[in-house]
């Protein structure tokens, strides 16, 4: 067990001190998850009247009206429980993929997938989890407090998969795989025919997990994602989210649809009501607004060639994403003695009240990741981005 050694002031003479924060020894070297920053924090450092943030890939357009009408017409329900399971939600996630219901999980985001998978699946000490180096931190974050060994190979040179040296870290204890598709941070999304090859090559005990947050964006879902045909891999598991093209990230809404066995065991350990009542009724809006979603798509798409033209316009090297963000390396300082690189646009960005996301916490500090936003956002950003690294 490993303890925090600070005494609190005023503790009772003979007291273990170390003993009420005492924690298991997977804690230990735990960071927490980092998040991008917010409008408030920017506005109230630099002392700023306008931000804007394109640093959390959320949704472009905001929160669509009809689920801001359900939410202020279902508010009077806030003080009842959800129905356990949220069979209404999870027959209409079910309803707009065309799988069976029994299949489906809803969750507190997809992060709760995730962590309930990994403690279903995994036994400490027995099994391991795979997945690629940069991944989203959830999936080693969650295994490591599970106590179960997390695996990593490196992403090649160009943010593709390297799939051989995925598979070399696959073995018979290997309970879980990890891909996220279209990637983050980067964006790069392969073609199905891929996924198909791992899903099969995989052992017959254990499970991929396709993490497609991001899946809306790519443009073409029967040519990059396995959903549709579902019922072909046993071993699958696919995540999507209502965060990004649904627009409900602060309300903490995701699902998975798996096997309908291990559906079955996730609803039985998840924590009762972890989806809210009004998350809930949101969710069930935003599948029904399809002209919402159409725009989201439609913006985003443009908004990513904008985002890419205009940066590549800049000097500045932009990497294919099918996702609703770009990852790209600043243009070279104009001198060596400037100061230029990611961390200074970043810097410098925030000044103007421009939230970008630094990559540093994915071991890429010379990259950034930048969220497509309204059309005069994206503008704006790319406007200051020009002017700093003119004078960088």
């Amino acid at each position: 067990m490993c303890a925090d050694k600070t005494a609190s002031a005023g503790a009772p003479t003979g007291l273990p001190l170390a003993s009420p924060s005492a924690v298991r020894p997977e804690v230990c070297g735990f960071k927490p998850y980092t998040p991008g920053l917010s409008i408030d924090e920017i506005r109230d450092r630099y002392g700023l009247a306008h931000v804007i943030k394109l640093a959390s890939n959320e949704n472009p357009l905001g929160t669509s009206p009809v689920v801001q009408h359900a939410l202020r017409h279902k508010a009077n329900l806030a003080f009842r429980y959800a129905q356990s399971g949220n069979p209404r939600l999870t027959a209409a996630i079910a309803a707009h993929h065309g799988v069976p219901a029994e299949c489906v999980v809803a969750g507190n985001g997809s992060d709760e997938i995730i962590d309930l998978i990994v403690r279903v699946r995994a036994v400490p000490g027995v099994h391991n989890v795979v997945a690629f180096n940069p991944c989203f931190s959830i999936y080693e974050l969650q295994t490591r407090l599970a106590g179960v060994e997390f695996r990593q190979t490196p992403l090649a040179a160009d943010f593709s998969f390297d799939w051989d040296g995925l598979m070399a870290l696959v073995d018979d204890a290997t309970a879980v795989v990890f891909v996220t598709t279209p990637d983050n941070p980067s964006g790069f999304c392969p073609p199905v025919a891929d996924l198909e090859r791992l899903a099969r090559a995989l052992p017959s005990g254990c499970l991929l997990v396709v993490d497609e947050a991001y899946m809306d964006f790519c443009g073409d879902e029967s040519a990059h994602s396995l959903l549709g045909r579902i019922d072909e891999f046993p071993n699958l598991a696919v995540l999507r989210t209502f965060s990004k093209s649904f627009g409900l990230a602060g309300l903490r809404l995701g699902y998975g649809i798996l096997p309908v066995q291990l559906a079955d065991y996730l609803r039985r350990v998840r924590l009762p009501f972890s989806v809210n009542i009004l998350a809930e009724e949101a969710g069930l809006a935003a599948l029904a607004d399809d002209v919402f979603r159409a725009e989201t798509l439609r913006v985003t798409s443009e908004g990513r060639a904008a985002l890419t033209e205009g940066l590549t316009a800049l000097g500045c090297h932009v990497y294919p994403s099918k996702a609703n963000f770009v990852m790209f390396r600043p243009a070279p300082a104009s001198s060596p003695s400037s100061s230029g690189g990611a961390a200074h646009l970043f810097e410098e960005l925030l000044r103007r009240g421009i939230i970008i996301r630094p990559l540093k916490s994915y071991g890429l500090p010379d990259l950034l990741r930048v969220s497509v936003g309204s059309p005069d956002e994206n503008a704006a950003f790319l406007k200051a981005a020009g002017e700093i690294m003119a004078h960088a």
